[in-house]
C-alpha cells in the first residue's frame, strides 16, 4: 500500500486525489498557483534551514542546474514582460495585472521542478495519485458519456470563484460536455477547460499509469487516460498517444548496435521508396488538418499575423500582451493558440529564447536518461506531451494543471544527481550526466 511519508507527499497525494472534487466547485485554476507557490515556498526554507528541518523534510541535496535553468528562463520571462509593457505604454495597472498572470502561469514552470528536486516527493506517491484521478475519471464516466443524449445541458454553472480572475470563464465552470461547432456533435472535456488539452491531459495519465506497480490501478488509470484521448476527439491527443508512449521506450534501441544496422538498411532503402513515403506523409499530413479544416485555418492565420507583427514591430521584447484579432481569425487573441508564435508576439525574441533553452536541456537529459534506463522513461514522455502541448496551447495558462508531470522532472532531476555524486571520480560536480545503466 502506498501511502504518503511526509507532509509534502500527503500535500501532493490529496491534491491529485481531489482533483475532480476541486473541478466540481470550479477551484482548479486556484489550486495549481497556490500548490506552486506552497511547495516553491517549502524547499526554499528546507534548503535555508537545512538539518534545522524536521528529519522526513530535509533536502536530499542542492537544487540541480537544470532547475537553476527553469529559474533563470521564468525570470528572464518576467524582465521581458515589464520592459514590454515599459515600451507599449501599457501602464501600471496592466503591468501589475501581467505580473500576477505570470505568477499564476510561467512561474510555475520553475517552481514545480524546485519542489521536486528539493522536497523528499517520491515518484510512487505522483504515480498512484494520477491513477486515483483516473479512477474518479471512469467513476464518473457513464453520466458525462450519456449526458448529451438525455438532454442534460453542457455546462452546470460558473463558480464564483473566477472573481479572482483568469483567462476566461471556462476556466471555472464545470462542463458536462460541448458540442463542436464544426459539427455539432459532443466532445468531452473531463476536468480540462477544452477538450484539446484534455487529451493530452490523457496522455500524461497513461504516461504515468504505466509505472505503476498495481495492474488494478495502472489498468485504471491507462482505461482513463485513453478515454480522455478518445472522448476528446482531439487529433493532437492520438498523435500524443503514440508518439509519447512509444519514444521513450524506443530509445534505448539507440545503444544497441544491431538497431543502427537496421537504420541504415532502412535510409538505403529510401533511394527507393522516398517518393512514395514522402507523398504519403503529405497525404497524412492534408487528411490530419481536413480533419477539423475551420480550426487549422485560424490557427495558421493567427500564427502568420504574430509572426509577422512581430518581426516587424517588437523583435526584441515582444508586444507585452496579447491583443485583439480581427475577424478573419474569428476575434481570437493574437498571440494566443501556439506557445511560440505567442512568446515571439508578446515576449518577443528574448523570452522566446528564455523558454527554449531550458525546455530543450530538460528535452535532452531526458532523452539520454531514456536511452541508457527505464528511468527516463516518463520523464521524456512528459517532455513530449509538453512539447506537443506547445505547438498547439499556450503553456503558460495551463501550467496550472501540468503540476504531477513538472513536479516529476524535478524528481527526475534529483535522482541523476544523486548518481552523480554517488560516483564523484567519474562525474564533475554539478554535472547532468548519466551512469550507464
Amino acid at each position: 500500500m502506498i501511502r504518503p511519508e511526509n507532509p509534502a507527499e500527503a500535500f501532493v497525494y490529496r491534491s491529485a486525489a481531489w482533483t475532480w472534487p476541486f473541478y466540481f466547485v470550479g477551484a482548479l485554476y486556484i489550486v495549481g498557483p497556490v500548490m506552486a507557490w506552497l511547495l516553491g515556498g517549502l524547499a526554499t526554507l528546507v534548503l535555508y534551514f537545512g538539518p534545522a528541518v524536521r528529519e522526513d523534510l530535509r533536502a536530499t541535496g542542492g537544487i540541480p542546474l537544470i532547475v537553476w535553468a527553469w529559474i533563470a528562463g521564468v525570470l528572464v520571462l518576467l524582465i521581458t514582460l515589464w520592459v514590454g509593457h515599459l515600451n507599449w505604454g501599457l501602464g501600471a495597472k496592466q503591468t501589475i495585472k501581467s505580473t500576477i498572470g505570470w505568477a499564476k502561469g510561467w512561474a510555475l514552470l520553475a517552481l514545480f521542478p524546485l519542489a521536486g528536486a528539493v522536497l523528499p516527493i517520491r515518484r510512487a506517491i505522483l504515480v498512484r495519485g494520477q491513477c486515483i484521478v483516473g479512477a474518479w475519471t471512469l467513476a464518473l464516466a457513464p453520466v458525462l458519456l450519456v449526458a448529451p443524449y438525455i438532454g442534460l445541458p453542457e455546462r452546470i454553472f460558473t463558480s464564483p470563484l473566477r472573481v479572482v480572475g483568469g483567462p476566461g470563464p471556462e476556466y471555472f465552470t464545470f462542463f458536462l460536455y460541448t458540442l463542436d461547432p464544426g459539427s455539432w456533435t459532443p466532445r468531452w472535456q473531463f476536468y480540462a477547460p477544452w477538450s484539446p488539452f484534455a487529451a493530452l491531459l490523457g496522455v500524461i495519465m497513461v504516461l504515468f499509469a504505466l509505472e505503476d506497480e498495481s495492474p488494478k490501478w495502472r489498468a485504471a488509470g491507462v482505461a482513463a487516460g485513453m478515454l480522455m484521448i478518445f472522448a476528446s476527439k482531439s487529433r493532437m491527443g492520438l498523435v500524443g498517444l503514440v508518439a509519447c508512449t512509444i519514444g521513450p521506450r524506443m530509445m534505448g534501441l539507440l545503444l544497441k548496435g544491431w538497431a543502427w544496422h537496421v537504420v541504415a538498411g532502412l535510409t538505403a532503402s529510401l533511394a527507393v521508396l522516398g517518393t512514395a513515403l514522402l507523398r504519403g506523409i503529405e497525404n497524412a499530413i492534408s487528411s490530419f488538418k481536413g480533419a477539423r479544416a475551420d480550426s487549422t485555418r485560424v490557427r495558421e492565420t493567427l500564427q502568420r499575423i504574430a509572426h509577422e507583427r512581430w518581426r516587424e514591430e517588437a523583435v526584441w521584447f515582444g508586444h507585452g500582451t496579447i491583443q485583439p484579432g480581427p475577424h478573419l481569425v474569428e476575434y481570437m487573441p493574437i498571440g494566443s493558440h501556439h506557445t511560440w508564435y505567442g512568446l515571439l508576439f508578446i515576449k518577443g525574441l528574448i523570452g522566446f529564447m528564455a523558454l527554449l533553452v531550458p525546455l530543450a536541456w530538460q528535452v535532452l537529459i531526458t532523452m539520454v536518461d531514456a536511452a541508457r534506463g527505464p528511468r527516463g522513461r516518463l520523464p521524456m514522455g512528459i517532455m513530449m506531451t509538453i512539447v506537443l502541448l506547445s505547438f498547439g496551447e499556450n503553456l503558460e495558462i495551463e501550467a496550472y494543471m501540468l503540476w504531477p508531470g513538472l513536479i516529476m522532472l524535478g524528481v527526475h532531476a534529483r535522482e541523476m544527481a544523486s548518481d552523480v555524486k554517488e560516483q564523484p571520480d567519474d562525474y564533475p560536480i554539478g554535472s547532468n550526466a548519466v551512469p550507464a545503466a
